[in-house]
Formats: structure tokens, sequence, C-alpha cells
């Protein structure tokens, strides 16, 4: 794998140390611990690096888009803990948006729901839908207080939208893993989605 001798390499188990993954990515050993749990979403490059030095192929990637668009029936989103728009099925973007045509930085969920006025008219119950972001994104941040994506796309939104600002601010929390949501299609109508 390139990486360097070591005194007393000695293994219990094969295959590579997270201290030796982290370094043949060049992230800390820390960063890549909090990847590896689920606590934080690698930006792009870093998961291309960590893709490139674990030598995977597409696979992965493939096996989940693949899944989503045998959801034909159901839209299905695939959000990172910051409910960054990580993949989404054809069925998802006809109900929400073209994802694809939103630059990757900015395919963040909440973000869209904040600063995209479309959006406002899709949600029929937009506040609730937008207080339910906030709260997720703060247990996020309780999560991961450290997390300078997280810092910085809470202060992109509090600057951009006094309800933010003034939600954010009230420090309740939530997981969204249940609920319905109504929407307001502009070619089909209005849809309550559980």
């Amino acid at each position: 794998m390139g990486l360097p001798e070591r005194a007393h390499t000695q293994r219990r188990v094969q295959g590579l140390r997270r201290e030796e993954v982290a370094e043949l990515a060049a992230i800390s050993t820390d960063y890549y611990v909090r990847i590896e749990q689920g606590r934080l979403a690698p930006s792009p490059p870093v998961l291309d690096s960590l893709a490139r030095e674990l030598r995977l192929d597409g696979d992965q990637r493939a096996y989940v888009e693949g899944l989503l668009a045998q959801l034909t029936g159901t839209p299905a989103i695939v959000f990172g803990p910051r409910l960054d728009i990580l993949a989404w099925n054809p069925l998802a973007a006809e109900l929400l948006c073209d994802f694809a045509a939103v630059p990757e930085p900015e395919r963040n969920y909440v973000r869209m729901v904040f600063t995209d006025p479309v959006m406002r008219d899709i949600y029929p119950d937009w506040e609730d839908v937008a207080r339910t972001c906030v709260e997720v994104l703060r247990m996020e941040a309780g999560t991961n207080p450290t997390d300078p994506a997280l810092t910085a796309l809470v202060g992109e939104l509090a600057v951009a939208d006094q309800h933010f600002r003034a939600w954010w601010a009230e420090h309740r929390v939530a997981h969204q893993d249940f609920g319905s949501k109504r929407i307001a299609h502009s070619t089909v109508g209005e849809l309550t989605l559980d």
C-alpha cells in the first residue's frame, strides 16, 4: 500500500488499521473514525481519496444508485448527517427538483428549504418542514459540534433567513424517521407522503 515500514508490525488481523487508512488518504485518524461511524459525511475529494487508497471500484456507489433506481413507486433520497443530498432516484427528482442541476456544494436539503423559493411553494406546511430541518441539524450539531462544514452551513443560513436564525436559537432537536409531508406538486396537485 506504500506505507512506511514500522517496528513491531505484528498484526493480529489482516487489513489496514484506521490510522493507516487515514494516513493514506491524507486525513486525520479522528476525521476518518467519524466518517466510518457515520458521524461525518466526507467531502467528495475525501471520499474519492478514500476510495482510491482502499482500491475500491465504483461497485459500492453503483449499488446504492441501483437500489434507488429500483424504487420506482417511491421517491427516495439518501441524506448525509447534515442533510446533504448524496443520492436520489428519478421519482424524488420529479417530486421535488432536479437535484443533478443543483451544484454539488449547494446540494443540501436544509439550504434548499430555506433559500429556494420553489421549496416554499412545494410545501404547504413549509414552516413545519423548515422547523424540523433546523431541529435535525441541531441534533447533528450536538453529535458533532466541531464539524466545520456544519458551522459554515449554520452561519450561512442564519444570515440568509430570519426564521432559521430564530429557530436555531431555540435549541430544539429532533430525529426525523417518521411522519407525513404534504407536497403541492405543479403537475399532479397536492400529495401527502408518509
